[in-house]
């Protein structure tokens, strides 16, 4: 998979984090957290795939695969936070610390998704290892 395939997924994955967070509170707001549980759960099988796919199928390496997984979070994030803004300039109530919001929300997704994807892409690349021996 070249570079622009890559970018394909990241994009794609930074969109469905960002519809299921948005989705998925349009729903809590009207039945409760529950839904908001349903989310991060969606979201963590989309990370769990996107590491599957990226490491399993395509055979990248664990760093490339850690950096196109957290890519993709924080591009969800910048879709959250872009909403966020954009929801709150509509009212009189607009706080233009929420724009800090824009570089903030996709280093905190971001940052820990690396990590996250990281450990799993050196545990799977640890029992790849020890199946082939």
């Amino acid at each position: 998979m070249g570079p622009r395939g890559r970018v394909s997924a990241i994009v794609l994955t930074g969109f469905a984090y960002a519809a299921i967070g948005l989705g998925f509170s349009a729903l809590a707001r009207q039945s409760g957290p529950r839904w908001r549980f349903a989310a991060w759960a969606i979201s963590a099988a989309v990370f769990g795939a996107h590491i599957a796919y990226e490491h399993i199928r395509l055979r990248t390496a664990a760093r490339r695969t850690a950096l196109s997984a957290a890519l993709g979070v924080a591009l969800g994030g910048l879709g959250l936070a872009a909403a966020a803004t954009l929801r709150q300039m509509g009212s009189a109530g607009f706080r233009p610390g929420l724009v800090i919001a824009l570089v903030a929300w996709p280093l905190l997704l971001g940052i820990p998704a690396f990590l996250v994807a990281l450990a799993a892409t050196a545990g799977l690349s640890l029992v790849r290892r020890n199946a082939g021996t």
